[in-house]
């Protein structure tokens, strides 16, 4: 019982801690951030959003709240040998990384790129070395590196992407976001980005200097420690992937199980670590390599595969629905295509639109299914309700801006929301064509005037007049 309250009374001391970190108000202001951008991305691309900032900075807090709280339980029986210093490192390491690439910041890693130097550092015998001792900061530096306890960094990091991977699975209708994208024949087509952040706040078990707690277990991370404390350990995962081939919800949970294997794979080479301190260095490569395995992984998925959501002018296809509106209401779906409205045969945005106005107390439609079978859902029209059906339409040719491609650098993604304007599409057609036949105006005034000032020069040499002078002709 003593032992538990100490457990309970230290978990309070160190909550109380996590609001002094400033790292804790730099991952809810990136979570903030990340949700604007989402939404100021979906305006740019089509004009409407399917949840609004709060409802997406909210729903993703909470879930990193409810997350911290189930391993912080689990930090119990791990226990690690953490600081204030381990903090520093890895918010230094992820800013460094995503000079690089933004999806970078993310403590794999960051733990990886730190074990890696670490092993280095021992391979080389740097830390050792009289020209680094002799530069304080570098010293300083290898020294934090040094200390690092690599294989609990990574366990950590495996525990977290188990957890990424479940909220990917259970937030996928939050989390997937209709997006306009360019194939590679030029072409716009619709697909979906399943991409999210989290704040995670930690409460971690290590070893305590000064006071702290005895516990009656031993774990794992706990060899020669008496007694403990807990450290407030706040720390951001996020997650981002995109499919044009695929169900959104069939993209999360494939991502969301291959997140989970990979958690597991890079913690059970932690523990080995713990047993043989060699496969620290093997973990640490193992998490940057399998990371960036799972996006190739699901790029190849992708590849050779006929989009789900193109427009092929027969009907129009539906990306996404809003939420609590007429077409989620009637039980419409992202892909099926609406081939009737009110009995006229619609084969594009305009026609659409139009047959919505044939009927002004009623709305039925003719839908062909995912599965292609037609299906007939009706809904009656209420009186001050909005026009439209709620549904967002994957892009036509008319479509003037795309998402910028998941390459993209840091710079891309902050300017313009991570949009960028098609150059060969209609709306850029007609602006340069009204821009040519302007300059091509104004050329022909030109032109004209030059010639006028010509023929009047030619008047007054015949008549025997003095020619003016070019100011006094441009003033007549």
């Amino acid at each position: 019982m003593d032992s538990l309250l100490d457990i309970v009374r230290e978990s309070g001391r160190a909550a109380i801690g996590l609001f002094t970190y400033p790292y804790f108000y730099m991952a809810i202001a990136l979570v903030v951030w990340h949700a604007r951008h989402t939404v100021t991305l979906q305006r740019r691309l089509y004009h409407v959003r399917l949840y609004s900032m709060l409802t997406l900075t909210l729903t993703r807090v909470g879930a990193g709240l409810a997350v911290g709280l189930v391993l912080s339980l689990a930090s119990l029986g791990i226990g690690a040998r953490f600081n204030g210093e381990t903090l520093a490192a890895l918010w230094i390491a992820m800013a460094v990384l995503a000079l690089f690439r933004l999806r970078y910041v993310c403590l794999a890693y960051a733990a990886g790129a730190l074990g890696l130097l670490q092993g280095i550092a021992d391979w080389t015998g740097l830390k050792a070395s009289e020209a680094a001792q002799a530069y304080e900061p570098a010293a300083e530096a290898i020294r934090v590196v040094a200390a690092l306890d690599v294989p609990g960094l990574i366990l950590a990091a495996g525990l977290l992407h188990i957890a990424e991977g479940l909220l990917v699975r259970l937030q996928r209708r939050k989390l997937a976001v209709p997006l306009f994208l360019q194939g590679k024949r030029g072409k716009p087509l619709g697909g979906y980005a399943l991409s999210g952040v989290w704040p995670i706040p930690l409460l971690w078990l290590v070893p305590s200097g000064d006071g702290g707690f005895a516990l009656p277990w031993q774990p794992l991370f706990g060899d020669g420690v008496g007694l403990w404390s807990l450290l407030a350990f706040p720390v951001l995962i996020g997650f981002s992937d995109r499919t044009t081939t695929q169900w959104p919800e069939d993209k999360a949970k494939s991502s969301g199980n291959r997140l989970m294997l990979y958690g597991a794979i890079i913690g059970a080479m932690a523990i080995a670590a713990v047993y043989w301190p060699p496969a620290s260095v093997i973990a640490a490569i193992a998490a940057f390599a399998l990371h960036e395995g799972l996006l190739w992984t699901s790029r190849m998925g992708e590849a050779g595969k006929e989009p789900r959501f193109a427009q092929e002018g027969n009907d129009v296809k539906v990306l996404a629905v809003l939420p609590g509106t007429p077409a989620a209401e009637m039980g419409l779906l992202a892909g099926e295509r609406i081939q009737k409205v009110n009995g006229a045969v619609v084969r594009n945005k305009e026609q659409l639109h139009a047959a919505m106005q044939l009927q002004s107390a009623f709305c039925k439609l003719e839908v062909v299914n995912r599965e292609g079978h037609v299906k007939f859902v009706q809904r009656a029209r209420y009186e001050g309700e909005h026009h439209q059906l709620g549904i967002i339409l994957a892009p036509d040719e008319d479509a003037e801006f795309v998402a910028a491609p998941r390459s993209a650098s840091l710079w891309q993604i902050l300017r313009a929301s991570g949009a960028r304007r098609l150059r060969n599409s209609p709306t850029m057609k007609l602006r340069a064509l009204r821009e040519a036949e302007q300059a091509a105006a104004e050329q022909a005034a030109a032109r004209q005037a030059e010639a006028l000032a010509a023929e009047q020069a030619k008047l007054e040499a015949m008549e025997g007049l003095p020619p003016r002078s070019a100011g006094a002709q441009k003033k007549s």
